[in-house]
């Protein structure tokens, strides 16, 4: 069911994250609309949680707006509904395990299914829990996305094995948010994942400038923005449309042509 993997056919993947009813429900639906028009390959959709423990400031903020106006995972699924009239763009939902658990993992995966929705990234189950939930994703042909840490060394082959849609690989330590310089040396991170899967395997945390997607690309077969995306939204409120469009075609274009590994 899912178009996750047409997402990496003969070129290199821009993921484009933004937070669910940010600014609002409706902006938020026209938002996913307008990624996908400028060409995002995949966009993931971010559904807002109490305790966002790898979120960042910028999108704790998003999170706190789209709080303010009136998310709950049921209307993340009625917004997906509406974008869905309008687009098959491979979306992905990054949520949180609570949230899953409380909507109840059948109905939840079931909704997944009826929306097209390809992949779930639940950032804080541990790969020693991923049974629990698994069987449901399976069963609606979602992938469970698994993130890989620069500190995931041994740890590699178990987080991703039996997965699909793609490996989404974690660029630093700590929160998401953009950062100048990304220290971890991820040419040997994604080459290493790579011996053990082939799987294609995008890059984020702390991407956001078209010099840095350049270089990933190099290695990874992705880029995954969120936070950048996010502070064009805060910034521009319900007028982002063509600040979000410029900004899409800007790491299109990096994409399109990388740059040597520095």
């Amino acid at each position: 069911m899912t178009n996750i993997s047409d997402a990496f056919k003969n070129k290199k993947a821009f993921i484009g994250f933004t937070v669910a009813c940010d600014p609002n429900f409706t902006k938020s639906i026209d938002y996913v609309k307008t990624l996908a028009k400028a060409g995002t390959d995949i966009v993931e959709i971010g559904v807002p949680f109490s305790d966002p423990v790898a979120d960042g400031p910028v999108i704790q903020a998003a999170g706190q707006r789209a709080f303010k106006s009136g998310v709950s995972t049921k209307r993340v699924f009625e917004m997906v509904a509406k974008i869905r009239e309008e687009t098959t763009v491979p979306l992905v939902l990054l949520v949180y395990l609570n949230n899953v658990f409380k909507y109840g993992y059948a109905r939840f995966f079931a909704a997944c299914q009826q929306l097209k929705i390809g992949g779930v990234i639940i950032p804080d189950l541990p790969v020693e829990e991923r049974a629990e939930v698994a069987p449901f994703a399976k069963k609606a042909s979602c992938a469970l996305i698994p993130l890989v840490a620069p500190t995931s060394g041994e740890r590699i082959k178990k987080i991703i094995a039996d997965t699909d849609g793609f490996i989404y690989a974690v660029s630093s330590l700590g929160v998401t948010g953009a950062r100048n310089k990304i220290t971890t040396d991820l040419k040997k991170m994604v080459s290493d994942i790579k011996q053990l899967t082939a799987v294609p395997v995008a890059v984020g945390f702390g991407v956001h400038s078209p010099e840095q997607a350049a270089t990933i690309s190099k290695s990874a077969d992705g880029v995954i923005v969120g936070s950048a995306i996010v502070k064009i939204i805060a910034q521009e409120g319900v007028h982002a449309e063509q600040q979000l469009t410029d900004y899409v075609h800007t790491m299109k274009n990096a994409l399109a042509e990388p740059s040597e590994l520095i």
